[in-house]
């Protein structure tokens, strides 16, 4: 991993092997990194995405293995009980043009990465909702 900040973003190169989710952990936490926009894109072999289903509250995974393009990664970080916490979303194409995405739990990067994080002055945590959703939502804190 690679990175520079330019005023408020950091640019960031991921190479073969290295993985995003746990890259953007460690940048994040690194550089204090409490709220911020993401966005990328590069090529992978491996990546593992997930839904959630809100009614049955259910958690399904699917791991997509071979050469895909990422064609947009896109989510947040915040803070949540004082670590980085990542919301991501993810899509990916195979070799037949076909287009796959959900929310990012790994990947594995083939070629490149490129990803720009936009670092946002404020903090916001999360909050369990434990009543409608079981989800771990924006928690606004006192300023």
């Amino acid at each position: 991993m690679e990175y520079r900040k330019f005023g408020d973003t950091y640019v960031l190169r991921l190479d073969r092997g290295e993985e995003i989710v746990s890259s953007l952990v460690e940048l994040s936490s690194k550089e204090n990194v409490c709220l911020a926009a993401v966005e990328g894109l590069g090529a992978a072999d491996h990546v593992v995405v997930g839904l959630y289903d809100v009614g049955s509250r259910v958690y399904h995974k699917t791991e997509l293995t071979g050469p895909m393009e990422i064609t947009s990664l896109t989510g947040s970080i915040t803070r949540k009980d004082g670590k980085p916490y990542l919301h991501l979303h993810i899509n990916v194409c195979n070799q037949q043009m076909q287009v796959f995405g959900g929310h990012l739990n790994e990947c594995r990067i083939s070629a490149t990465a490129e990803i720009f994080i936009r670092e946002v002055p404020g903090e916001v945590g999360r909050r369990l909702d434990e009543e409608v959703t079981g989800l771990n939502l924006f928690r606004f804190l006192e300023k």
